[in-house]
């Protein structure tokens, strides 16, 4: 009885442990991100960039922001400072992955996560 007690005790520990670390809020996020006019573009420069190719080459070779110079360095941005969709992307996306292409007004985006704190 004991032992069952311990074992539900631990799973339960473990289970919050999970779901804190999940809901663990961020606010800002540093990310460089690719600028394309089309969907076809963006698939394709990602799946370059999957198979090993540099996003910092890819951004300066083919953004259309003017932080493709840089590599597409963003710096940190904050909450609100983003359009939402590109914010909603960059916030979900993992550091060091590159999230699948964002449409926003501006464009398709490719948003590679490099910090959150």
């Amino acid at each position: 009885m004991i032992k069952n007690i311990c074992k539900l005790l631990t799973i339960f520990v473990l289970i919050s442990g999970i779901a804190n670390a999940a809901s663990e809020q961020y606010t800002e996020v540093r990310a460089e991100h690719i600028l394309v006019k089309t969907a076809a573009q963006a698939q394709q420069i990602k799946k370059a960039i999957d198979d090993g190719g540099s996003f910092e080459y890819y951004a300066q070779s083919y953004s259309l922001c003017p932080s493709g110079q840089r590599g597409g360095d963003l710096g940190y941005f904050g909450k609100g400072q983003m359009v939402p969709e590109f914010e909603r992307a960059a916030f979900s996306t993992p550091v060091g992955e590159v999230s699948k292409p964002v449409f926003t007004q501006f464009g398709w985006h490719l948003i590679k996560v490099l910090d959150k704190r």
